[in-house]
């Protein structure tokens, strides 16, 4: 059994997808679309930059999903990707709008208008340099639970962000909370790594984004699933179209349930993993998580030949 995988945000590079777009039309009418849709040149961004451009969340969240929607479609249209061979779709954060477009629930320029309206919002939900995210290493998700938990007197915003994989959990809230915790690893020795974010993501600092998104998300159509695709917030597949709409905004300021989603999927045979879209993030995670799991990351053409017959017609 197979998954297809969606990044998120931190796995946008400069000149990302460009092989896709030099060689195939239907990506160069893809990012012409993208361009139309956002009344901006994101295409120009994703193949030129600059880098500090291309980071600004509200054009790194459309441009990923560009890049993923336009090399997924490479797949199915140039390379015979078999979609039957695939039980569940998941993404990362953003990487969910990919899922849910390449499951046809979703219209790609419906999603770029969301991504870009979220990432503004999610932008100035936090006034630049009053919230942090912190990469815990090495700690088991329950036990950094149980250390915040210790610790909740002390510290205002200080809680789960993302549950990545086995040994990586990222802790979001507000700066002086998430240094208070991170001197508090410091001395039971546990390792952490601040991350360079411009806002603290997935924590209830983000309730004011989800409520500026909550009209936006509900105001568009979304079909009921046709694939399975693990949500989020709930660790589990969901495929009615109002459900899906309310977990989206629920997301926004939720954990990213990811080491618990790419479980499920395994506990349910899966044991190939395809992630598409720029990057090797996601496959890493899972590797981290399933052992012995069979990992492809797809970001070139070579990638795609190089992509076992079982996954193609």
């Amino acid at each position: 059994m197979s998954a297809l995988l969606f990044p998120g945000q931190g796995s946008q590079v400069v000149g990302m997808c460009a092989e896709f777009y030099n060689n195939f039309s239907l990506v160069k009418n893809i990012f012409k679309a993208a361009d139309e849709k956002l009344k901006y040149s994101i295409s120009n961004l994703i193949l030129k930059g600059p880098e500090n451009d291309l980071k600004l969340t509200e054009n790194t969240q459309p441009a990923i999903l560009t890049v993923s929607y336009s090399i997924f479609q490479v797949l199915k249209h140039e390379f015979n990707l078999n979609l039957n061979s695939f039980k569940f779709f998941a993404g990362h954060s953003l990487g969910e709008y990919s899922a849910l477009v390449c499951a046809n629930s979703l219209k790609f320029e419906d999603a770029l208008f969301l991504l870009h309206q979220r990432g503004k919002a999610m932008q100035t939900a936090v006034p630049l340099g009053k919230g942090s995210m912190l990469a815990v290493l090495g700690t088991q998700t329950f036990e950094i639970q149980n250390l915040i938990n210790s610790i909740k007197d002390s510290v205002e915003v200080c809680e789960i962000a993302n549950d990545n994989a086995e040994g990586q959990v990222i802790v979001s809230g507000d700066i002086n909370s998430i240094n208070y915790f991170q001197n508090f690893l410091k001395e039971k020795k546990i390792k952490s790594i601040p991350l360079k974010v411009s806002a603290p993501f997935h924590c209830s600092l983000m309730h004011s984004a989800a409520e500026n998104m909550k009209n936006k998300i509900k105001g568009i159509k979304f079909e009921n699933l046709t694939h399975k695709i693990v949500n989020n917030v709930t660790a589990k597949p969901e495929n009615n179209a109002e459900k899906i709409k309310e977990l989206l905004v629920e997301q926004i300021f939720s954990t990213v349930r990811w080491r618990e989603s790419i479980l499920l999927m395994s506990e349910n045979k899966v044991n190939n993993f395809v992630e598409i879209g720029p990057g090797k993030v996601l496959t890493g995670m899972v590797k981290r998580t399933i052992k012995n799991s069979n990992c492809f990351s797809i970001n070139s053409i070579a990638d795609i030949k190089n992509l076992p017959n079982e996954f193609k017609k």
